[in-house]
């Protein structure tokens, strides 16, 4: 098994997990999987306390009305740390128009930031769903079938 044929998966506020080590410029960073899929992620570390639910999570994560708060979350926020001439592996984003947690804004503005830097990034968002992307076990299986063609044509191409 290579990193070429390792595929990381996340959902949720575990998307900002794997993002920070995939979108972080770090040594141990972009490198360590083949390709990511990420579901619901949550990712501009700057606005997620004026989206949704987000906000109750300012405990957590930091006051960014407190400008110490953010000048750490600025060192780890994915969406900021984005950079040209990185290597990125391809990208699977997957969000919900009606998610009530974490705004869909993440996954598209992510989306946008690195398709204009050029890197490898599919974006698919559910106008149903809510915080789980997808309403029904019909609206699962079809995002199972995406994540499933999306692995299958990153890694194939791969190795």
């Amino acid at each position: 098994m290579t990193i070429e044929n390792t595929a990381a998966r996340t959902r949720r506020r575990g998307c900002h997990f794997i993002a920070v080590r995939i979108h972080t410029p770090r040594a141990d960073g972009p490198h360590l999987f083949g390709t990511i899929i990420a579901e619901v992620p949550l990712l501009d570390m700057r606005t997620f306390h004026a989206l949704l639910a987000v906000a109750s999570w300012t405990a957590e994560y930091g006051n960014l009305d407190n400008p110490e708060d953010w000048a750490y979350l600025s060192q780890y926020s994915p969406y900021h740390n984005v950079q040209p001439g990185q290597k990125y592996p391809p990208l699977l984003l997957i969000t919900s128009t009606r998610d009530d947690r974490v705004h869909p804004g993440h996954a598209r503005k992510m989306a946008a930031r690195l398709t204009e830097h050029g890197y490898d990034v599919t974006y698919y968002e559910n106008t149903d769903g809510g915080h789980a992307a997808a309403a029904d076990h019909q609206q699962q299986a079809h995002n199972d079938a995406l994540k499933i063609q999306f692995l299958w044509q990153t890694l194939a191409t791969q190795g």
